[in-house]
């Protein structure tokens, strides 16, 4: 009788381990995705699937999914190292959100997982809607992220959403945030935001961005009460926003900004705690470069241009020291 369990106990295991190789071989490393495509195809570039939903389920970890043509592929969640891929050239994939979150980053990883690595290029990710006979920006989110070690977004448009183009809002871990080469504009919320919701660090650099045009908020705001940020802007502007170009609070936020531009914007950049370090950079056109009391906690490097403001106030941190 032990013997017989014995057996059957290897015959399951054999075919546990049969199921899973066979799923995983399902799973290419490649995909693609086709305005003319049908998730029930295997995702092939002669078959692709139709969606970045229907892709992602059969595209291995740590692979990417191309789209063949300038399709729009529908709103998507990421639970696993993957790259989207809009592909310049044959076309410029979109994501239309009407009503909700265009992609959200939740990649909590597995064993499998080690990388927890999220890549977004050369995506057009659009909020439109309607409200009824009126087109207006019904979209919530453009990126919200929830969990990852590293996220890349890079060569995007992200457009017309009522609340926040990009936000990171992990809660623990320490993780890396690049975006480059970006345009975040027409934003009911602010255009970008990184706002850790516990115990986390976030490291970010942004480079050659642009944050436009929020209608209620700022450009580009780094909150890092609860948690931690340190962050670099590099050769990006914020320019046309209700509020601030450039946001910062908390203790725990550390930003530096090198050759940068910020320009009408209701105030230049309001640094409410934390650190702003400033070179290299030009604050213009604003009712105000920075308010009265949060200069302090913005110190200069002696080589910006901070002029033609309605109020010119200047920054009065500690000076960066030489290197």
């Amino acid at each position: 009788m032990n013997k017989f369990r014995f057996t059957i106990k290897l015959a399951a295991i054999a075919i546990f381990t049969l199921a899973f190789a066979s799923m995983a071989q399902a799973q290419a490393t490649r995909t693609w995705v086709s305005g003319v495509g049908d998730d029930v195809n295997p995702c092939s570039r002669t078959a692709p699937c139709k969606t970045f939903a229907g892709a992602i389920s059969k595209t291995f970890i740590n692979g990417e999914i191309d789209c063949l043509d300038p399709g729009g592929f529908g709103t998507v969640t990421i639970t696993k190292s993957i790259t989207l891929d809009g592909t310049h050239g044959s076309g410029f994939g979109s994501i239309l959100s009407s009503g909700v979150n265009a992609i959200i980053i939740n990649a909590g990883g597995s064993v499998n997982d080690p990388l927890r690595s999220v890549r977004i290029r050369n995506l057009s990710i659009n909020g439109a809607g309607a409200s009824g006979a009126v087109g207006t920006r019904t979209g919530l989110r453009g990126i919200k992220i929830l969990s990852a070690l590293d996220v890349y977004i890079e060569g995007c448009v992200i457009d017309n959403f009522s609340d926040r183009g990009i936000s990171d809002e992990r809660a623990a871990g320490t993780g890396k945030l690049r975006i480059t080469d970006t345009i975040v504009k027409n934003t009911g919320g602010s255009n970008i935001v990184v706002i850790p919701t516990g115990a986390a660090t976030i490291n970010v650099h942004i480079d050659n961005v642009h944050a436009e045009n929020s209608g209620t908020n700022s450009g580009i705001v780094f909150d890092g009460t609860g948690g931690t940020i340190k962050a670099s802007v590099a050769d990006s502007y914020a320019t046309g926003n209700a509020s601030s170009g450039l946001f910062v609070a908390s203790a725990t936020s550390d930003v530096m900004v090198d050759r940068c531009i910020i320009s009408n914007n209701l105030t230049g950049i309001t640094a409410n705690s934390g650190t702003v370090g400033l070179a290299n950079s030009t604050v213009t056109h604003n009712g105000t470069s920075m308010p009265a009391g949060t200069q302090a906690h913005v110190s200069s490097a002696g080589n910006n241009a901070i002029t033609a403001n309605t109020a010119n106030n200047l920054p009065t941190g500690p000076g960066i020291p030489p290197s």
